[in-house]
């Protein structure tokens, strides 16, 4: 799979020669380093803290975390449940405010949710029933007034084109199943044109082979389109298949344990020794014992 030339600058510290599996970070608040002819990122994440409150307790979910996004990356949050990652996520997205910390979206802090940024869950029923699928994914361009209604038709069909639901525009959300649901989710986001899309755990609730198909398509529609993706998994082999870089949190609250290059593998590296041995090695890295990220998780 082509990746652009700033990813393969993370990946190679010259030609010919890779780059560690893992980049550990020795400090939980310090900033990563980015080479400086690298270009600036997309998505700026420091020292981030997010917060809930229960009806005993405010609960930390993420601890100071910091992780940098490029454009036309495939970036992925790992970490086990109550890690805190789609809480970052709908950070991101503007709808949950730091206690500490900053997030900055092509250099602008983010405060509130904004059409450059699009959410896609994992619920199939996120579709309005009574309309069609290319209604569907024309309706948030009409209602935002981002373009008039024969330019949103025109996009619509073209990005239902891409998921590969063209004979399928007419139809109802009833009658598709809850793959094509994802597919026509993905299409609505992509047709208003983001700077970024934020999946969080999308193929969670599909069986195997429908979640293995809908990666498929994903990721031929990245290589086509070049989107920018933060994907939310706690799935690790759907980690290093879909991203092209990884960032390990570890158990509540989360932390960025590491961030692991994964661009040498895709669906076909599946069941070879290799992907194997990384999935191991990602496993044994996200359940360690490290005294030095423990932190309190309530107050």
């Amino acid at each position: 799979m082509t990746l652009v030339a700033t990813r393969e600058a993370l990946a190679a510290t010259e030609p010919g020669r890779a780059a560690p599996f893992f980049r550990r970070r020795p400090d939980a608040v310090a900033s990563p380093q980015v080479p400086e002819d690298m270009d600036a990122p997309l998505l700026s994440v420091r020292g981030v803290s997010l917060e809930y409150r229960t009806l005993e307790r405010v609960v930390r979910a993420t601890h100071r975390v910091d992780f940098d996004v490029y454009a036309a990356d495939r970036f992925v949050l790992l970490g086990p449940s109550g890690c805190g990652k789609s809480t970052l996520l709908k950070a991101v997205a503007g709808f949950h405010r730091p206690v500490e910390g900053e997030i900055r979206l092509g250099g602008v802090p983010v405060r509130e949710p904004g059409p450059d940024r699009i959410v896609v869950f994992q619920e199939f029923d996120q579709l309005p029933p009574w309309k069609t699928v290319a209604q569907n994914v024309a309706f948030p361009l009409r209602a935002a007034g981002i373009v008039g209604r024969r330019e949103a038709e025109a996009r619509a069909r073209h990005y239902i084109d891409k998921v590969g639901l063209s004979r399928f525009a007419d139809s109802y959300p009833h009658q598709l199943s809850g793959g094509m649901k994802q597919r026509v989710a993905i299409a609505r986001a992509l047709a208003t044109q983001p700077k970024m899309l934020l999946m969080d755990e999308p193929f969670a609730a599909l069986d195997a082979l429908t979640r293995r198909k809908m990666q498929e398509e994903l990721l031929a529609l990245w290589d086509e389109v070049r989107f920018t993706l933060l994907f939310v998994t706690h799935s690790i082999e759907e980690a290093l298949v879909v991203g092209n870089r990884v960032a390990l949190l570890s158990p509540h609250p989360g932390r960025v344990r590491s961030e692991v290059n994964s661009h040498d593998f895709d669906l076909t590296s599946i069941g070879s020794r290799d992907f194997q041995a990384a999935v191991q090695r990602l496993h044994d890295r996200l359940f360690d014992t490290d005294p030095a990220l423990a932190t309190a998780g309530a107050r």
